[in-house]
C-alpha cells in the first residue's frame, strides 16, 4: 500500500501531466471538427473546460508537494507552452486558460511540506473526478473514431491519431484507478516500454505527415526516428532490461531534441506545416515525461541488483 506522502505526490504529478494532455486532446478535437459539427464541438469544449478546472484545482494543491525532478523534466510545462497556447488560441479562435500555465511556471518543490490527511482527501477527490471525466472523454473519442471509420463525420485528424489519443486516455485511467487502490499499476517492463515507444514512434509519423512536402530534411528525420522506435518495440523481449532501457532513452532523447527544435521553429514561423505550435509543445512534453520514466526505470533496475 502506498504511503500517504507518495500517494499525494505521485497523484498530483500524474494529474499535472495528464490533465493538460487530455484537455489539449479536447482542444485539438474542438478545432479540427468542421463548423457543421456543432454538437461535437460543444461537447469537446465543455469537457475541455472541465479538465481545465480539474487542472486548476490540482495546481492549487501542487506547490511545494511535487518533486524537483518533475519540475525540471519540463513535462508539466515547457518554456514554450505559454507562447504556444497564446498563438494557437489566436489562430484557431478557441479559448485556452493560460492563467493555469502562468501559475505552473512558478511551481516549486519543498521537501518539508505537510502531507496532511486533509490534502490526501483533496487529492483523492481530484483523482475520482478525473476518473469520471476521463470515462466521458474516452467515450467521445471512440464515438468520433467510429463515425470517421464509417465515413459519417469528417475531422482533420488522422483516424490513427484518434486511436492514439484514446490509448493515452485509457493509460491515464488505469494509473488513476491503481492509485485509488493505493498502489502503482503493475506492468511488465516491455509492456510499459512498448506503450511509450509506440506512442513516440507515432508522434514521429504524425509529424512527418503534417509537415509540408517541401520540408524534406525534417520529414526524413521524422521517418528515420519512427523506424527506430518500431525496431525498439520489436527488440524489447529479445534484449536485456538494461539494453532496452538504454536504447529507448537514446532514441527518446533524439526525438525530444527534434520536437524541441520543431517547436521553436514553428513558434518563429520558420517551418512550413499544418502543425499548430501547441501540438508541437504537447508532444515535446510527452517525450520529456517518458525520459523521466526511463530514468526512474533505470534507477529501479540498478537497485534490484544491489
Amino acid at each position: 500500500m502506498l504511503p500517504r506522502q507518495e500517494y499525494i505526490r505521485v497523484s498530483i504529478e500524474i494529474n499535472l501531466f495528464f490533465q493538460r494532455i487530455i484537455k489539449e486532446h479536447l482542444f485539438f478535437i474542438e478545432t479540427n471538427l468542421p463548423p457543421v459539427e456543432t454538437a461535437f464541438i460543444g461537447e469537446a469544449n465543455v469537457l475541455k473546460q472541465s479538465f481545465e478546472q480539474l487542472l486548476a484545482d490540482t495546481v492549487t494543491s501542487a506547490n511545494g508537494i511535487i518533486s524537483e525532478n518533475a519540475i525540471k523534466s519540463n513535462e508539466i510545462v515547457t518554456p514554450y507552452t505559454l507562447s504556444a497556447e497564446e498563438i494557437t488560441s489566436k489562430l484557431t479562435g478557441a479559448n485556452l486558460n493560460t492563467n493555469i500555465t502562468k501559475v505552473e511556471l512558478r511551481l516549486t518543490a519543498n521537501s518539508n511540506s505537510n502531507y496532511s490527511e486533509r490534502l490526501e482527501n483533496i487529492v483523492c477527490d481530484i483523482n475520482d473526478r478525473s476518473i469520471n471525466m476521463l470515462k466521458e472523454v474516452i467515450a467521445l473519442k471512440k464515438r468520433l473514431l467510429d463515425l470517421v471509420l464509417k465515413c459519417k463525420i469528417f475531422i482533420t485528424l488522422y483516424p490513427e491519431m484518434l486511436e492514439h489519443i484514446t490509448r493515452e486516455a485509457e493509460y491515464y485511467l488505469k494509473i488513476l484507478e491503481s492509485l485509488q487502490e493505493r498502489k502503482f499499476p503493475m506492468q511488465a517492463l516491455c509492456e510499459e516500454l512498448n506503450f511509450w515507444n509506440h506512442i513516440m514512434g507515432e508522434h514521429a509519423e504524425f509529424i512527418d505527415g503534417m509537415l509540408d512536402p517541401t520540408e524534406k530534411n525534417l520529414k526524413e528525420t521524422a521517418e528515420i526516428i519512427a523506424e527506430k522506435f518500431e525496431k525498439l518495440v520489436e527488440e524489447c523481449t529479445k534484449a536485456s532490461d538494461k539494453q532496452i532501457i538504454k536504447k529507448s532513452s537514446e532514441v527518446t532523447e533524439e526525438i525530444r531534441n527534434f520536437k524541441r527544435a520543431s517547436t521553436e521553429g514553428l513558434l518563429k514561423c520558420q517551418i512550413k506545416s499544418i502543425i499548430p505550435p501547441l501540438l508541437a509543445d504537447h508532444v515535446l512534453r510527452e517525450a520529456n515525461h517518458y525520459l523521466r520514466l526511463l530514468k526512474m526505470m533505470n534507477i529501479s533496475k540498478q537497485s534490484d541488483k544491489c
